[in-house]
């Protein structure tokens, strides 16, 4: 029992021994431990440090995103007019020269008269004879006062005719060979006694005025005839009837002289209350055919604006077609650019706009648009359409012909969060970019919305204001050996 005892008292002084002897141990080594872990952690921040201090990065923020659409074209003025000769003849007058202001009906250059042609010399008589009989439309009462005269004659015409067939038509009556036959012994029966009375009469008719046998032979005489008369016109009654051509003939100069009442009566309403618009027209208009062919031998401003070339010298020889002049509207200037079709939807009348010029360096001028193209057109199967720019502040610099560049803004973000297009990268068709969180080098995937030329809107992504972008990530992006990084939009 003692032994056994011994030994089990053996056995507890060896087991604590070797835990004071753990304990040394660690009491000596601990330190070095954790000394050495602190180093390595310090290295490894250090390291991670240094990293991030070998990227070119930014700060994302929030802001104000003007979205853009830029063109080039040329510029042109919002009226351009080049005057030509229409005629030949010899150049004797020059009144304006390059530079000048000019208005619309301004006289430029003429030709001398002597050295016209036949047509354009007559063109000044025809002139006088078609003013003249203009201002007789317009002022002379003569052709009113023949219409009206016209008028009632030819009413009369028409009351004759209209008459003439009317007893024509009321003679045209029949009687039984009865009737006739006692109408013509009425007439025979009259006859006789006209001529008994007649030759009784001849026998007395040297007599005194006052003598009573001749008086009775004159009334006898006189009775006679007029019962002559009445028995010609009753046997007339039943023969003397129109035939069918003399009534044809009688309604045909009815037709007509209805026509000819109906043309007057037109006439007369057309003048009655002054001169006919159309005649004042086609009398104004043989007056410019006249003038207009006079007009040949001047050079006019047809436009209001400003001569910016001129080909002439007095003496000059010019013919049909020949140059002369050309004159601008430089008081509003304008930019026709093309836009593609993804983009022409956005674009609309009001939109405010840069221009620049190669010409004139270190200024920007402002525009705003002012026409945009229904209807595109297609060069090798690329859609463009027109948009006019017209500045609002041109100056002397600013020449028809030079090159713009236009910066068309579409519409204006604000407060949204903006990213450098230079940061966005194109990974698997997946827009990304690269962010440092905790000296960690992160790709985060984003979803983009309107850009101009140096930001993007982001509209989805694990982003917030003041995240640190990396500019120049790695070929070779490792959370997991990523591969190359194309750029974005590259």
């Amino acid at each position: 029992m003692v032994g056994k005892e011994k030994n089990v008292e053996d056995k507890a002084k060896n087991h604590k021994g070797s835990r004071s002897r753990k304990a040394i141990i660690w009491w000596v080594i601990g330190p070095i431990l954790l000394a050495v872990a602190a180093i390595t952690g310090f290295y490894i921040v250090k390291a991670r440090e240094n990293a991030a201090s070998a990227y070119q990065t930014t700060t994302i923020e929030r802001g104000t995103l003007n979205a853009t659409i830029g063109a080039t074209g040329n510029v042109h003025a919002n009226q351009t007019a080049l005057i030509s000769w229409q005629t030949s003849g010899t150049v004797e007058t020059i009144i304006a020269k390059v530079g000048d202001q000019v208005l619309a009906g301004d006289t430029l250059a003429s030709l001398a008269t002597t050295s016209l042609t036949q047509n354009v010399v007559l063109a000044r008589a025809d002139l006088v004879t078609a003013q003249r009989n203009l201002d007789g439309i317009l002022h002379s009462s003569t052709q009113r006062a023949q219409a009206q005269l016209d008028l009632v004659n030819a009413q009369k015409s028409f009351n004759s005719a209209n008459s003439t067939l009317n007893s024509m038509l009321a003679s045209n009556h029949g009687g039984t060979s009865a009737d006739i036959q006692n109408a013509g012994a009425q007439l025979t029966i009259a006859q006789n006694s006209y001529d008994q009375a007649n030759s009784m009469y001849d026998r007395l008719k040297d007599r005194a005025d006052t003598d009573v046998v001749k008086a009775q032979a004159y009334t006898a005489l006189f009775n006679a005839k007029q019962a002559l008369i009445r028995a010609q016109d009753n046997l007339n009654y039943f023969t003397l009837v129109p035939s069918g051509s003399d009534i044809d003939i009688a309604r045909a100069k009815l037709a007509l002289a209805q026509a000819q009442l109906e043309d007057a009566q037109r006439e007369w309403d057309r003048l009655k209350d002054g001169p006919d618009p159309s005649d004042v027209a086609a009398a104004q208009a043989r007056v410019d055919a006249a003038q207009a062919t006079l007009n040949f031998s001047h050079l006019m401003a047809p436009i209001t604006g400003t001569v910016t070339e001129s080909d002439l010298i007095v003496g000059d020889q010019v013919s049909p077609g020949a140059s002369g002049f050309r004159v601008d509207d430089l008081s509003h200037l304008l930019v026709d650019v093309q836009v593609s079709e993804v983009d022409i939807n956005n674009v609309a009348i009001g939109q405010p706009a840069v221009v620049t010029f190669d010409a004139v360096l270190g200024r920007d001028y402002h525009g705003k648009v002012v026409d945009v193209s229904r209807v595109g057109t297609s060069v090798q199967s690329v859609v463009n359409f027109n948009v006019t720019v017209e500045l609002t502040d041109p100056d002397t610099d600013v020449k028809p012909g030079m090159t713009a560049s236009v910066t068309i803004t579409i519409r204006s973000l604000e407060n949204v969060l903006l990213v450098p297009n230079r940061a966005v990268h194109l990974v698997n068709g997946q827009r990304v970019v690269y962010v440092l969180r905790n000296a960690q080098l992160l790709e985060i995937p984003i979803e983009l919305g309107a850009s101009d030329d140096t930001n993007s809107e982001i509209t989805s992504g694990d982003l917030a204001a003041g995240d640190v972008l990396v500019l120049n990530p790695p070929a070779n992006f490792t959370p997991g050996q990523g591969g190359s990084r194309g750029p974005f939009g590259g």
